[in-house]
Protein backbone atom coordinates (compact mmCIF):
# COMPACT_ATOMS: atom_id res chain seq x y z
CA UNK A 1 0.00 0.00 0.00
CA UNK A 2 0.82 3.51 -0.73
CA UNK A 3 2.01 6.02 1.99
CA UNK A 4 -1.00 8.44 1.09
CA UNK A 5 -3.02 5.64 1.58
CA UNK A 6 -2.21 4.34 4.83
CA UNK A 7 -1.76 8.24 6.02
CA UNK A 8 -5.35 8.58 5.31
CA UNK A 9 -6.24 5.14 7.02
CA UNK A 10 -4.49 6.65 9.99
CA UNK A 11 -6.31 9.70 9.72
CA UNK A 12 -9.63 7.75 9.97
CA UNK A 13 -8.54 5.91 12.86
CA UNK A 14 -7.65 9.01 14.94
CA UNK A 15 -10.93 10.60 14.02
CA UNK A 16 -12.93 7.18 15.08
CA UNK A 17 -10.63 7.82 18.75
CA UNK A 18 -12.91 10.91 19.66
CA UNK A 19 -15.11 8.98 21.80
CA UNK A 20 -11.83 7.98 24.28
CA UNK A 21 -9.54 10.85 23.90
CA UNK A 22 -11.91 14.39 24.04
CA UNK A 23 -13.29 13.32 27.46
CA UNK A 24 -9.68 12.23 28.48
CA UNK A 25 -8.76 15.81 26.81
CA UNK A 26 -11.18 17.35 29.26
CA UNK A 27 -10.55 15.72 31.98
CA UNK A 28 -6.65 16.68 31.96
CA UNK A 29 -7.89 20.28 31.50
CA UNK A 30 -10.19 19.82 35.05
CA UNK A 31 -6.55 19.73 36.45
CA UNK A 32 -7.03 18.78 40.29
CA UNK A 33 -10.72 18.42 40.37
CA UNK A 34 -9.85 14.90 38.89
CA UNK A 35 -7.96 12.41 41.04
CA UNK A 36 -3.85 12.35 39.49
CA UNK A 37 -4.38 8.52 38.83
CA UNK A 38 -7.50 9.69 36.16
CA UNK A 39 -5.20 12.29 35.01
CA UNK A 40 -2.58 9.81 34.21
CA UNK A 41 -4.97 7.57 32.20
CA UNK A 42 -5.90 10.84 30.31
CA UNK A 43 -2.44 11.13 29.19
CA UNK A 44 -2.10 8.06 27.95
CA UNK A 45 -4.96 7.58 26.47
CA UNK A 46 -3.93 10.97 24.74
CA UNK A 47 -0.97 9.72 23.77
CA UNK A 48 -2.04 6.15 22.66
CA UNK A 49 -4.65 8.11 20.32
CA UNK A 50 -1.91 10.84 19.16
CA UNK A 51 0.11 8.41 17.68
CA UNK A 52 -1.69 7.69 14.93
CA UNK A 53 -2.28 11.13 14.12
CA UNK A 54 1.14 11.76 14.23
CA UNK A 55 1.67 8.74 12.01
CA UNK A 56 -0.65 10.69 9.72
CA UNK A 57 1.49 13.15 8.96
CA UNK A 58 4.95 11.29 8.94
CA UNK A 59 3.46 9.09 6.44
CA UNK A 60 3.02 11.82 3.60
CA UNK A 61 6.80 12.46 4.55
CA UNK A 62 9.36 9.87 2.89
CA UNK A 63 10.66 8.53 6.00
CA UNK A 64 11.92 4.50 5.96
CA UNK A 65 9.47 2.26 7.22
CA UNK A 66 11.82 1.31 9.96
CA UNK A 67 11.01 4.72 11.41
CA UNK A 68 7.39 4.99 10.75
CA UNK A 69 7.64 1.57 13.22
CA UNK A 70 10.08 2.90 15.79
CA UNK A 71 7.61 5.60 15.98
CA UNK A 72 4.62 3.45 16.32
CA UNK A 73 6.52 1.45 19.17
CA UNK A 74 7.24 4.16 20.92
CA UNK A 75 3.83 5.45 21.03
CA UNK A 76 2.06 2.37 22.11
CA UNK A 77 5.07 1.59 24.74
CA UNK A 78 4.59 5.05 25.89
CA UNK A 79 0.89 4.90 26.57
CA UNK A 80 1.16 1.40 28.30
CA UNK A 81 3.90 2.65 30.54
CA UNK A 82 1.38 5.55 31.68
CA UNK A 83 -0.94 3.00 31.85
CA UNK A 84 0.75 0.87 34.35
CA UNK A 85 1.78 3.91 36.33
CA UNK A 86 -1.85 5.24 36.26
CA UNK A 87 -3.05 1.93 37.72
CA UNK A 88 -0.37 1.73 40.50
CA UNK A 89 -0.91 5.53 41.41
CA UNK A 90 -4.84 4.02 40.96
CA UNK A 91 -3.71 1.25 44.03
CA UNK A 92 -2.17 3.71 46.21
CA UNK A 93 -4.79 5.99 46.37
CA UNK A 94 -7.47 3.40 47.12
CA UNK A 95 -5.39 2.36 49.80
CA UNK A 96 -5.25 5.79 51.32
CA UNK A 97 -9.16 5.99 51.11
CA UNK A 98 -9.35 2.75 52.74
CA UNK A 99 -7.30 3.93 55.69
CA UNK A 100 -9.25 6.91 55.93
CA UNK A 101 -12.72 4.74 56.41
CA UNK A 102 -10.53 2.45 59.13
CA UNK A 103 -10.46 5.63 60.59
CA UNK A 104 -13.23 6.98 60.51
CA UNK A 105 -14.48 3.59 61.74
CA UNK A 106 -12.36 3.92 64.80
CA UNK A 107 -13.87 7.59 65.80
CA UNK A 108 -17.33 6.85 65.66
CA UNK A 109 -19.29 4.76 68.59
CA UNK A 110 -19.99 1.65 68.03
CA UNK A 111 -23.79 1.63 67.74
CA UNK A 112 -23.55 4.18 64.29
CA UNK A 113 -23.12 1.66 61.66
CA UNK A 114 -21.02 2.68 58.82
CA UNK A 115 -20.82 1.28 55.69
CA UNK A 116 -18.80 1.80 52.38
CA UNK A 117 -20.43 1.92 49.16
CA UNK A 118 -20.41 -1.40 47.69
CA UNK A 119 -18.49 -1.89 44.53
CA UNK A 120 -20.22 -3.40 41.69
CA UNK A 121 -19.31 -7.00 40.77
CA UNK A 122 -18.64 -6.35 37.44
CA UNK A 123 -17.69 -2.96 36.44
CA UNK A 124 -19.10 -1.50 33.16
CA UNK A 125 -15.89 -0.87 31.71
CA UNK A 126 -14.32 -4.12 32.20
CA UNK A 127 -17.02 -5.53 30.37
CA UNK A 128 -16.54 -2.89 27.88
CA UNK A 129 -12.80 -4.13 27.37
CA UNK A 130 -13.61 -7.57 27.74
CA UNK A 131 -16.15 -7.42 25.01
CA UNK A 132 -14.01 -4.90 22.81
CA UNK A 133 -10.48 -6.94 23.02
CA UNK A 134 -10.96 -10.32 21.21
CA UNK A 135 -12.50 -8.17 18.06
CA UNK A 136 -10.01 -5.78 17.88
CA UNK A 137 -7.12 -8.44 18.01
CA UNK A 138 -8.87 -10.32 14.92
CA UNK A 139 -9.33 -6.98 13.17
CA UNK A 140 -5.71 -6.39 13.95
CA UNK A 141 -4.18 -9.46 13.11
CA UNK A 142 -6.45 -8.79 9.55
CA UNK A 143 -4.95 -5.73 9.14
CA UNK A 144 -1.22 -6.88 9.53
CA UNK A 145 -1.96 -9.50 6.75
CA UNK A 146 -2.49 -6.99 4.58
CA UNK A 147 0.17 -5.02 5.41
CA UNK A 148 2.66 -7.99 5.53
CA UNK A 149 0.99 -9.36 2.29
CA UNK A 150 0.29 -6.39 0.12
CA UNK A 151 2.43 -7.39 -2.55
CA UNK A 152 0.63 -10.41 -2.81
CA UNK A 153 -2.77 -9.59 -2.45
CA UNK A 154 -4.72 -8.44 -5.19
CA UNK A 155 -6.35 -4.69 -4.82
CA UNK A 156 -9.75 -6.47 -4.38
CA UNK A 157 -8.73 -8.67 -1.96
CA UNK A 158 -6.63 -6.02 0.18
CA UNK A 159 -10.21 -4.03 -0.24
CA UNK A 160 -12.23 -6.80 1.41
CA UNK A 161 -9.96 -8.28 4.14
CA UNK A 162 -9.60 -4.61 5.00
CA UNK A 163 -13.05 -3.62 5.18
CA UNK A 164 -13.96 -7.18 7.08
CA UNK A 165 -11.47 -5.93 9.35
CA UNK A 166 -13.27 -2.59 10.03
CA UNK A 167 -16.26 -4.56 9.97
CA UNK A 168 -15.28 -6.78 12.86
CA UNK A 169 -13.87 -3.74 15.03
CA UNK A 170 -17.29 -1.76 14.38
CA UNK A 171 -19.34 -4.92 15.19
CA UNK A 172 -17.11 -5.39 18.78
CA UNK A 173 -17.36 -1.82 19.43
CA UNK A 174 -21.01 -2.10 19.06
CA UNK A 175 -21.62 -5.08 21.49
CA UNK A 176 -19.25 -3.95 23.54
CA UNK A 177 -21.10 -0.30 24.47
CA UNK A 178 -24.12 -2.56 24.63
CA UNK A 179 -22.86 -4.96 27.15
CA UNK A 180 -21.53 -1.94 29.10
CA UNK A 181 -24.56 -0.06 28.65
CA UNK A 182 -26.73 -3.06 30.09
CA UNK A 183 -24.06 -3.46 33.16
CA UNK A 184 -24.69 0.01 33.93
CA UNK A 185 -28.21 -0.72 34.22
CA UNK A 186 -28.57 -3.02 36.58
Amino acid sequence: MSHPTLALGATALFAAGCVWYLPAAAALRAGADRPYSHRITAASCLTFWGTPALLAVLLLTPLPWAVLGAVTAAGALTAAALLVVARLQRTREQHEESERWTTLRSTLPTTTPLTEPRPDPVRPQLAFVLYLLPGNIVASVLAATVLLTADSLTRQGAITVTMTAVGISAASLALAGNRAQSIRRH
